[in-house]
């Protein structure tokens, strides 16, 4: 690295100092956006039993050394403070929001830190449909808050302040691939690989042998739609298929589908949200094939927080929740190209 560009120097930090500007203002609208709709900011550990069963995360193990000479205890950093957060929600908080530092082994790029900042929020009683409408207002808040009107990256601008497009998954694979996506799935928990791995073929995406109805999802999603995703205006994604959504509860309307949508602008993902799954026998049984999932593919697994699931069991209101990537909502209104940028120190 040459002498200049290290991120403690002078030179370096009076360039990121237009950008960290930016994200003051930001954070202090996204404080207000949650006081002005009756939120409690609450904080959780870091440390956790279980950092997040999303089969392809890979969370930073330590261990909890005992003062009076015990054992012991894994403990990990968390993923996302989901599961603290909704033990808060079964304890009877009703609006919660946390500004949360979380760690991602193995991710950095111009968009991904291993070390990041995550705003997360719930509301008990809420509905998927409240969460798309507290994405939209909340960008609209921070974007006028620092001074703006569009989000950008590189030579792309989407406009966050007129209403956004929502799309649903197989409206999506329709209008960009042909492809009826669902029909691939004629058992919901059970994908045909082999059908879609056909229409994968038909519009010339790679498929190898090893790859599941999973894999060739996200090779298509990844080559063929995120590119088109929030170029003038933020795209919702939703409706996901069931199978993809370990933390979401079905949609009553179509079990196909989960109560899952992901907001994206400029063709970066900002946030993924639920309707929550509070069947605790459901959602150990979907942790549990999450995890066989993960030790098939990477030869390793994390534990299952049993509080989380006795919190469950014990019972949590119906509730949506929302967790946003608050770095890159900050690069796009900013107009930072890496993630650094928009960082008072990135991880060395």
């Amino acid at each position: 690295m040459s002498r200049g560009k290290e991120s403690w120097h002078p030179q370096s930090l009076a360039e990121r100092l237009p950008y960290l500007q930016c994200r003051r203002q930001v954070l202090r609208a996204v404080r207000a956006f949650f006081d002005a709709g009756d939120f409690t900011e609450v904080e959780t550990p870091c440390l956790q039993i279980s950092p997040g069963l999303e089969p392809h995360l890979k969370a930073f193990a330590t261990r909890l050394e005992d003062p009076w000479g015990g054992a012991a205890q894994p403990l990990y950093l968390h993923t996302s403070p989901e599961f603290a957060m909704k033990k808060l929600l079964v304890a009877g908080m009703e609006r919660i929001f946390q500004i949360a530092h979380v760690f991602r082994n193995g991710e950095r790029s111009d968009t991904h830190s291993p070390e990041f900042t995550m705003l997360e929020w719930y509301r008990a009683g809420g509905s998927i449909g409240q969460m798309m409408d507290d994405i939209e207002a909340l960008v609209r808040a921070c974007v006028t808050a620092a001074g703006g009107t569009h989000l950008h990256r590189a030579d792309m601008a989407c406009d966050p302040l007129v209403p956004w497009q929502r799309l649903s998954i197989a409206q999506a694979f329709d209008q960009f691939c042909g492809i009826d996506v669902l029909a691939t799935a004629p058992d919901p928990w059970r994908p045909d690989r082999t059908a879609l791995a056909a229409e994968a073929v038909r519009i010339g995406i790679s498929v190898s042998h090893s790859d599941a109805w999973d894999d060739i999802f996200f090779k298509i999603l990844l080559d063929r739609i995120e590119p088109h995703l929030g170029m003038t205006v933020p795209t919702i994604l939703h409706s996901y298929p069931v199978s993809m959504a370990a933390l979401a509860r079905p949609d009553p309307d179509d079990p196909r589908v989960a109560e899952r949508f992901e907001a994206y602008a400029c063709g970066v993902e900002l946030c993924n949200a639920f309707g929550e799954l509070t069947d605790a026998d459901e959602q150990e049984r979907r942790f549990q094939a999450d995890m066989d999932l993960k030790e098939k593919l990477y030869g390793e697994r994390y534990p299952i927080d049993p509080g989380f699931i006795d919190a469950l069991r014990h019972g949590m209101p119906q509730s949506a929740g929302n967790a946003l990537g608050l770095d890159r909502l900050i690069m796009l209104i900013a107009g930072a190209q890496r993630i650094d940028q928009v960082l008072w120190l990135p991880v060395d």
